[in-house]
């Protein structure tokens, strides 16, 4: 189930990536620049798109023969990315739309969430079988 399911996640969120990046860099461009925003929108979409990529990757590895012994912690580097990247770049997006600055303390946690991912995903390459 993890690898169809990573898969889906990562392909929305790819698109949605390159949809708000796309609106930020051309909709919202005046908006964003006046308040002081834009390098903040452009971060939190291009960390979305790089981690929209590793979703899908995610999904790919746990279909592999050689993974099935680590689809847990494939699940839960999965669950790691997604909540992360939702949390990081939903609440700078959020903070850049609404300059509620309390947002920014939330932030981190989301970026967390992607070191812990990113952390999984290493200790699979060591355990996935030859």
């Amino acid at each position: 189930m993890i690898p169809r399911i990573a898969m889906l996640a990562g392909a929305v969120l790819g698109a949605v990536s390159v949809a708000a990046g796309a609106f930020g860099a051309h909709g919202l461009k005046a908006f964003l620049e006046a308040a002081g925003q834009a390098a903040n929108w452009e971060t939190a979409f291009r960390y979305s798109l790089v981690h929209a990529v590793a979703i899908v990757a995610t999904g790919l590895v746990a279909a592999l023969p050689q993974a099935a012994g680590c689809r847990g912690m494939l699940t839960a580097a999965t669950i790691c990315l997604v909540c992360g990247t939702l949390i990081f770049s939903g609440c700078l997006a959020a903070l850049c739309l609404s300059g509620v600055k309390i947002l920014g303390a939330i932030v981190p946690i989301g970026g967390t969430l992607l070191i812990a991912g990113w952390v999984l995903l290493a200790v699979v390459a060591l355990r996935l079988a030859p």
